[in-house]
């Protein structure tokens, strides 16, 4: 299983080991500020939350006197947690848990499912799998695949249905059955289809009628290696339905995880898990620390 650290290698080769190396140089001057903005923009941190970080750096490094490169590396792994909301556990404390998983075509959205159906099977939930993309017959089969991997039900419909009519069946199937968590994939909308996200909007009507607070969560799968587009995408999908945190999929396979510092500071969601590899073991609730510790170990 690939953890956090080794995931971030191609992030912390590309941009934040320079970060680092900037920072034990010596005297820091107007220059070694402009060189650090400009790897972090680089590094898809954003614009706006680089210019942030950057300037309480120049702060606290002018009010506390710091000058050593241990000083100065302490302050920015500070700051740079400061920037992430700290993740809570999976709101699960319910008769029937309902996960409602979103996110665009090519994301890694039903393997994320998979892998997070899989890892709440090892806590002893008894899982069902919702296949609410009715609109691509292999994402049913993908989903039908995945969940046989995970050892985990799929309930689906046909394709081109009603993806809210598969949905209440399954809630009703879920009751029948005792499960106590029903995690509901949908379609991968594009997030400048707004009929699309009109869709996704009915889903979550149809849930919170018939099952009291759901969706208990609702989490948006990215992609690490799009950067600052899942920045974009994840605006948008927050318009539509009220997202309770991010699944951040292929950071193994990314040089942009600076994104989750900009998703941090700037939409105020948490990164919930990580996609670290391709099995359904790599799949691990996310860790600032470490997270932040991978970006700047040398």
């Amino acid at each position: 299983m690939k953890g956090i650290f080794e995931s971030l290698r191609k992030t912390r080769n590309a941009v934040f080991g320079q970060i680092a190396g900037l920072l034990g140089m010596g005297d820091i001057t107007a220059k070694t500020w402009d060189d650090v903005e400009e790897l972090l923009i680089q590094g898809d941190v954003g614009v706006q939350t680089s210019l942030t970080l950057v300037e309480r750096l120049r702060e606290r490094v002018t009010n506390e006197g710091l000058y050593t490169s241990s000083a100065l590396l302490k302050v920015l792994e500070e700051e740079m947690l400061r920037l992430l909301p700290e993740p809570k556990p999976l709101n699960l404390d319910w008769p029937l848990a309902i996960i409602l998983i979103v996110g665009v075509n090519g994301s890694g959205k039903t393997t994320s499912i998979a892998k997070l159906a899989h890892r709440l099977k090892q806590q002893r939930r008894d899982v069902m799998l919702v296949a609410g993309d009715t609109f691509r017959a292999a994402a049913i089969d993908q989903l039908r695949i995945w969940g046989q991997r995970a050892g985990v039900p799929v309930i689906s419909g046909e394709e081109g249905g009603d993806p809210g009519a598969v949905v209440y069946d399954a809630m009703q199937a879920a009751r029948v059955q005792k499960k106590n968590t029903l995690i509901i994939d949908t379609a991968g909308r594009l997030h400048t289809q707004h009929n699309l996200m009109a869709e996704l909007e009915k889903i979550r009507r149809i849930v919170s009628k018939r099952v009291a607070w759901a969706p208990h969560e609702t989490l948006l799968v990215l992609d690490a290696t799009t950067g600052q587009n899942g920045l974009a995408q994840a605006r948008q999908f927050m318009s539509a339905v009220k997202v309770s945190g991010i699944i951040l999929a292929k950071l193994d396979g990314s040089a942009k995880g600076g994104m989750v510092l900009s998703i941090g500071h700037e939409l105020g969601l948490p990164i919930r898990f990580v996609g670290t590899g391709e099995t359904m073991e790599d799949f691990a609730p996310f860790d600032r620390d470490a997270f932040v510790k991978g970006l700047l170990a040398s």
